[in-house]
């Protein structure tokens, strides 16, 4: 027993079978020690390949994803899969940042929605691209030459699925049209991230 009759707090260790660098890594991040990652100790933990922190609104997404048991926070397990979900990104985003430059530009945004499946219209994909680029006062820096960072090209890219989704299963017919009453519209747009 500890002073005033308190056992000294024992250190945890890794779950059975689990990678015991990314359990450094979540235990890093979970400053309060609470054995759970709130938003704001993600967005500390996550930085683009320039060096600025994730745009918060990405981190919430994020969030939203990977918080399967909707308790606000992420526990280990989830950070995992998190943590997998972004290096898989990575992966997308160099693949796609065919010039090196660390940030995508619109001529990149288009290849990659393509070859995802998304076939936007130019003022479409113009619109998107204006949306998600970094500019100055942003709080989060300068992606490189107005391009979109990882974050925000992470974040784009499943809004657009999303989006997507939602609409499919709006256009029952398979005609690429829909029509929706303004209830079904709010609801479809204010359920998306």
């Amino acid at each position: 027993m500890g002073p005033g009759g308190f056992a000294p707090a024992m250190s945890r260790g890794p779950p059975p079978g689990a990678d015991p660098q990314l359990w450094n890594w979540f235990t890093a991040v979970d400053t309060d020690r609470s054995g759970a990652i709130t938003v704001h100790e993600l967005q500390k933990a996550l930085i683009n390949g320039d060096w600025t922190p994730f745009d918060l609104d990405t981190v919430k997404l994020l969030m939203t994803i990977f918080d399967t048991d909707r308790s606000g926070t992420v526990g280990f397990n989830e950070f995992a899969g998190l943590w997998k979900y972004i290096k898989d990104w990575q992966n997308v985003f160099r693949h796609f940042d065919r010039d090196g430059s660390g940030s995508i530009d619109g001529r990149e945004l288009a290849d990659a929605l393509r070859q995802f499946g998304y076939n936007l219209s130019p003022p479409l994909l113009s619109l998107v691209e204006r949306k998600y680029v970094m500019s100055e006062g942003t709080g989060s820096g300068v992606a490189g030459a107005g391009g979109i960072t990882f974050d925000r090209f992470v974040r784009a890219c499943v809004v657009i699925k999303q989006l997507t989704e939602a609409f499919q299963r709006l256009d029952t017919d398979r005609d690429g049209y829909i029509q929706v009453s303004y209830d079904q519209f709010m609801q479809t747009v204010l359920s998306a991230p």
